[in-house]
């Protein structure tokens, strides 16, 4: 066992999280039963860089259950919560991760757990995959494929596959029904909110929130939003998804009209500059800005930085940027993504349903080895109806199904 993490002696407080996690995730509790009598990784190096928080630790016990060697290391400096990785490391689990690491270190971590030569991916923003082929081309061979989490990473898989770069079969778990239905909507939704709160202690009730982007994500935290209060502005750059905001009852307008109106801004696009020198300048003063997309570019800090005439702590994990209009600006979290580094990110359960999906799929690969010829990959249909027949058993809740003769009229 290897590993580079804060403090080792922080274990017990991440065992008190990982045991609390164990007890709200029952699907994940069947797959690592099923997975200690099946071992589909047997032998396999499994690399793995997710938000690494008690979650995804527990996602790695049960691959670790299924006979995977795992290597891990987070997906946000910000993130990675010490004790998690110090509880992971005391089971004998190779972890590389520190909280709050620069940028550089970020990158020698995730060196560090491809240098190992791994037979699975599991990603979550797509630096594992890109440092890999960039860096690592002679590792590539080695490699069954992969699974990406986000939105964010599978963009950067489409444009590696675009390219002709992309060299080993990814499977886009993003995408699965039991994924972005109910992680990108409910589970953003509700810890975007969480983080926003716990950091801030204002009321929502009352102000303007414009949230920018209406994917699913965006869908959730306009909801929640709508729940706690607040009147809710929608900036899109897509037609459709525009639409939809106008028939849920949102206002859209674009961003340097919402601008002066906001009292909360949160950014779910995956893109960069969403929120930029423009904009801040038109904001009222004692506006807060931050983001749920994956990187750290939605809301453009750096220009914001550099246009301030001074900027100072206003309260923890909040910056106050004063500008030359004499106006304040809050980020919270640096601009990176406010769910988890300002919170403890998704709640378990619906993160049981997508790590459910991850490790299907992660077996899925290692079932299949050699035999899929495509680089991007949907999850198979069955895999989502697995999960979602495992999450309606644990609620107790049984459906129709189709007779022989409704089955015929349907599909023929």
């Amino acid at each position: 066992m290897v590993s580079h993490i804060k403090d080792s002696s922080l274990w017990e407080a991440g065992e008190l999280k990982l045991s609390w996690v164990r007890s709200h995730m029952p699907l994940l509790e069947g797959i690592e039963k099923d997975f200690k009598e099946t071992q589909p990784f047997k032998g396999l190096k499994v690399a793995l860089s997710v938000h690494l928080e008690a979650k995804t630790a527990h996602l790695c016990e049960v691959l670790a259950a299924g006979g995977a060697e795992m290597y891990i290391t987070g997906s946000n400096p910000l993130s990675t919560q010490d004790d998690v990785a110090a509880a992971l490391v005391h089971e004998g689990l190779n972890v590389f991760a520190i909280h709050g690491c620069t940028e550089q270190e970020y990158f020698e971590d995730i060196r560090r757990v491809l240098e190992v030569g791994p037979h699975i991916i599991i990603d979550d923003g797509g630096d594992l995959v890109t440092t890999l082929h960039k860096e690592f081309p002679q590792l590539v061979p080695n490699v069954i494929g992969g699974c990406e989490e986000t939105t964010t990473g599978i963009l950067r898989l489409k444009a590696m596959a675009a390219a002709g770069e992309l060299k080993f079969p990814m499977m886009l778990v993003n995408d699965a029904d039991c994924k972005h239905l109910f992680d990108n909507r409910y589970g953003t939704g509700q810890s975007v909110w969480d983080g926003i709160n716990r950091t801030t202690n204002l009321i929502v009730a009352g102000k303007n929130v414009v949230v920018a982007g209406y994917g699913w994500c965006g869908k959730g935290v306009a909801m929640r939003a709508k729940g706690l209060g607040a009147e809710v502005i929608v900036t899109e750059v897509d037609p459709v998804k525009a639409m939809e905001a106008v028939m849920d009852g949102f206002k859209v307008m674009p961003m340097l009209e919402a601008a002066p109106l906001g009292d909360f801004f949160i950014t779910v696009t995956g893109c960069a500059d969403v929120i930029g020198p423009d904009a801040f300048l038109r904001m009222k003063d004692g506006a807060i800005c931050c983001n749920a997309g994956h990187f750290d570019v939605e809301v453009a800090v750096a220009k914001l930085k550099a246009m301030a005439v001074s900027h100072r702590p206003a309260r923890n994990n909040i910056e106050a940027y004063t500008l030359e209009n004499g106006r304040k600006v809050y980020v919270i979290a640096e601009g990176r993504l406010v769910n988890l580094a300002a919170g403890d990110g998704h709640p378990a359960e619906i993160m049981d349903m997508s790590f459910a999906i991850q490790a299907l799929s992660a077996r899925y690969l290692a079932a299949n080895r050699g035999k899929i010829g495509q680089v991007l990959n949907n999850v198979p249909a069955e895999i989502d109806r697995e999960v979602a027949f495992r999450k309606l058993k644990d609620w107790n809740i049984t459906i129709d199904t189709l007779t022989p003769e409704q089955h015929k009229y349907i599909f023929g």
